[in-house]
């Protein structure tokens, strides 16, 4: 698999090779990718399995939820009041400065964080010529702009429609401000509303594996659901998209063990404090008889510090980059040749960060800045929580010896960084 999915992505494992240009950034309105590629098991690294249907069976599937048919929906009113000259100034979630998980006196445990984020939280329902579902949202702006998964809102983009549920029950209607496939971020905006209240913006810097959670979504359509877990692990390489299969997106997912089902795509996973530390995204199911798999204890969420620098991109209207070393990688699997497990190099791009940090053909890649990495996606989503500019430090092995490099990071913007 490449490193970023700037590159071509190359696929090499014990069922052949297969070289196919997987997703970029992309505008409103132009035709979106589709994912689900399946994920090997945590832990040891292994082969990559061959594709498997999504229904029934297991593996990493995203959590929003694809029907025949939308409810039926009304026109704003009520909490999504309509704007008027009288209407207090804009607040956004964005313009703040992200708060610390640490030093703050926490909220009378989960039915106070409950009670914090659910009128911050919506229901999303969108229709498309490919079908219609439902996901979740989070208000980031009082005026109505919401941040979600681009896998929930992409079946609306071609000609589709948008509307959003608040949690008083009132309705707006909504478009697509801007969504990325790499990161699988969105942001759309809800018309004609102003008075909301935005979700206050955490920061999923200095997060700790046992620190409680809370999960609010619509699974399964049941809007306003609350439910609360820990976090089971930190930088978890999640690959994950839509239903429709295809390529995926890797993220550096935030596991819960809060119960995410379908549905719940796009809603806060939020601290003790109210705080929104990351987006749910996908979970790992064993699949049901109905063909919808369902929460086993195994969510995954987008850290919110790479959610927010996405979104506040696509709301300036701008491309959203992203950071890469500008080489190609496949898992580096122990055996009888190989004692080292990390991601090698298969190929560097002349000029790229790699090419610059001294990297080579045959490397792998041990470590980003001191954290362990144990197979390509395990690099990839490393490298996607930095931004293009940031100098990282990486470990690999080469003919048995430990080295250690300075790279700064590309762009896939097409631009260089030095």
């Amino acid at each position: 698999m490449s490193e970023h999915p700037g590159d071509t992505a190359t696929h090499t494992h014990r069922y052949g090779t297969a070289t196919a240009p997987p997703p970029g950034p992309m505008a409103p309105g132009q035709p979106g990718p589709t994912y689900g590629s399946p994920v090997p098991p945590y832990g040891r690294p292994g082969p990559v399995a061959p594709p498997q249907p999504k229904r029934p069976g297991a593996g990493i599937v995203v959590a929003a939820v694809l029907a025949g048919a939308l409810a039926g929906t009304g026109g704003a009113a009520g909490y999504a009041a309509l704007t008027d000259d009288s209407a207090p100034p804009v607040a956004t979630s964005l313009d703040t400065t992200p708060v610390s998980n640490a030093g703050n006196d926490a909220t009378t445990g989960v039915e106070g964080v409950a009670a914090a984020v659910q009128p911050s939280t919506v229901q999303i329902n969108v229709s498309g010529p490919q079908g219609a579902g439902n996901g979740t949202g989070i208000i980031i702006s009082s005026d109505g702009q919401i941040l979600t998964n681009n896998h929930v809102v992409e079946i609306a983009a071609q000609g589709g429609s948008i509307t959003v549920l608040f949690s008083d029950g009132s309705t707006a209607d909504a478009s697509i401000v801007g969504r990325d496939p790499v990161t699988d971020v969105a942001v759309i905006q809800a018309k004609n509303v102003s008075g909301l209240k935005p979700a206050t913006l955490g920061t999923s810097k200095g997060l700790d594996v046992g620190e409680e959670v809370v999960a609010v979504g619509s699974p399964f359509g049941l809007e306003s659901t609350v439910t609360s877990g820990i976090i089971s692990a930190l930088n978890r390489p999640v690959a994950a998209g839509s239903a429709e299969g295809g390529s995926s997106t890797v993220f550096p997912a935030i596991q819960t063990d809060a119960a995410i089902n379908p549905g719940n795509s796009g809603g806060p996973l939020v601290n003790m404090h109210g705080q929104v530390i990351g987006i749910n995204s996908a979970i790992r199911s064993n699949g049901s008889s109905s063909g919808e798999g369902g929460s086993i204890g195994l969510g995954f969420a987008i850290p919110i510090d790479l959610a927010r620098t996405v979104a506040d991109q696509l709301v300036k209207g701008e491309t959203p980059s992203h950071a890469r070393i500008g080489i190609a990688v496949t898992d580096a699997i122990e055996s009888d040749q190989i004692t080292t497990v990390g991601a090698r190099v298969e190929d560097v791009t002349q000029g790229s960060a790699g090419d610059q940090g001294g990297l080579q053909r045959g490397d792998i890649i041990t470590s980003v800045e001191g954290q362990r990495v144990t197979s390509a996606n395990g690099l990839i989503a490393l490298i996607r929580s930095y931004q293009p500019g940031d100098q990282v430090s990486l470990g690999y092995v080469r003919g048995g010896d430990t080295h250690q490099t300075e790279v700064t990071l590309d762009s896939d913007q097409g631009q260089l960084t030095s």
